[in-house]
């Protein structure tokens, strides 16, 4: 047995590790920020005999240009949005690929301001495109200045802005957005993977887009729409980026079951989008709980909340999932990010943080080193 590392792997890969958060079959899994509540049994039924119908047909390639889901995409997002200002992948992940694959790539550079989403370097290194990990104010913040001076000192061809940000959950306002487009002849993405959780009022970056040609607004239905599973990102922006992302596009990456799944589930918007208001609540009351029991807590436009003064991170994950928990250890120093559950899950997670505060530290680290025996 080798490893991949004593395979002749590309030069620029060697030391990287891939992607991945615990996976673990517990109770709770509150680590990976996906939606909790299960899908409604009637858009189930539709999905399935949408699904059905589909298959039918599997015998021949999909629509390579996917056009009915890019149309009910559009009539979702509304903003005077047609079918070709739409695109779509497997995941927003992809999505982010195919543009770093067109935009990016050898002899230029990408620009996020760190810590955000741990697949951006990901991404950057695997399509050759040199990752600029620049810093964030106070809190977690980026604001115009702050901004639009780091990309007038690096000059990335691709600035990636995470709104709200993953892992922290803090929100940006639009100046942001409008302040680094000025400054770039670059590309400029803004990774709007949780808005919907943002307050009704919170503007989008949709609003944007008229006159911007390289601004990218990317979205996904794996959160709100609570379909991780099915795997379905898009995004908004000038018919001039679809025409460039399918140079890089796989031929007929998006399969007729993706494609039927996810317009039978656009059908029931309102249906699917009613546990964000759930899961908001649910995210409030983890933030004002963490915060009587003496976290630092961060504000969160997302459906997870990221808070600090732990002073063992692992030590806590570890008592979390002994008690068949799982939460998100980000790499932030003494700091933990927890998804925002179901009542009853928010509840199991609540009462052990609790228990695990007022427990004094012997007892918890005599419990944690049990469970590693």
């Amino acid at each position: 047995m080798i490893s991949f590392s004593d395979l002749p792997l590309r030069d620029d890969l060697r030391g990287k590790s891939p992607y991945g958060a615990p996976q673990s079959p517990v109770p709770v899994a509150l680590n990976v920020n996906e939606n909790t509540h299960p899908i409604p049994d009637d858009v189930v039924a539709d999905i399935l005999q949408s699904v059905g119908t589909a298959l039918k047909g599997a015998n021949r390639y999909p629509d390579r240009e996917f056009f009915e889901l890019r149309e009910a995409l559009a009539g979702y997002l509304g903003h005077g949005l047609e079918a070709s200002n739409i695109w779509a992948a497997n995941g927003s992940n992809e999505v982010l690929q195919q543009i770093l694959q067109a935009f990016g790539g050898p002899g230029r550079s990408a620009l996020g301001f760190a810590p955000t989403y741990s697949m951006y370097p990901l991404l950057a290194a695997g399509t050759g495109t040199g990752w600029i990990a620049a810093d964030r104010e106070p809190d977690f913040v980026v604001t115009p200045d702050h901004a639009a001076a780091a990309v007038l000192e690096h000059r990335p061809d691709v600035v990636i802005l995470c709104a709200p940000n993953n892992p922290t959950g803090t929100p940006l306002e639009l100046d942001v957005v409008e302040a680094v487009y000025d400054v770039t002849d670059g590309i400029v993405v803004v990774d709007e993977a949780y808005q919907e959780f943002m307050p009704e009022a919170a503007p989008s970056a949709l609003t944007l887009l008229p006159g911007r040609e390289r601004l990218i607004v990317s979205r996904t239905m794996s959160k709100a729409f609570a379909f991780a599973g099915v795997r379905l990102g898009y995004l908004a922006a000038d018919p001039a980026v679809a025409d460039a992302l399918r140079l890089v596009r796989l031929p007929y990456h998006l399969s007729v079951l993706t494609q039927a799944a996810a317009v039978a589930a656009l059908r029931h918007s309102g249906e699917m989008l009613a546990t964000v208001h759930d899961i908001v609540v649910q995210r409030d009351r983890i933030a004002s709980r963490l915060a009587e029991l003496g976290f630092a807590v961060h504000d969160s436009g997302s459906n997870f909340v990221l808070f600090g003064g732990v002073d063992d991170p692992h030590a806590m994950f570890l008592a979390l999932k002994e008690r068949g928990i799982l939460v998100r250890d980000v790499g932030i120093p003494h700091h933990l990010r927890v998804s925002a559950g179901t009542e009853a899950e928010t509840t199991v997670f609540l009462d052990a943080m609790a228990e695990l505060t007022a427990a004094p530290a012997s007892a918890t680290t005599a419990s944690t080193a049990t469970s590693l025996n």
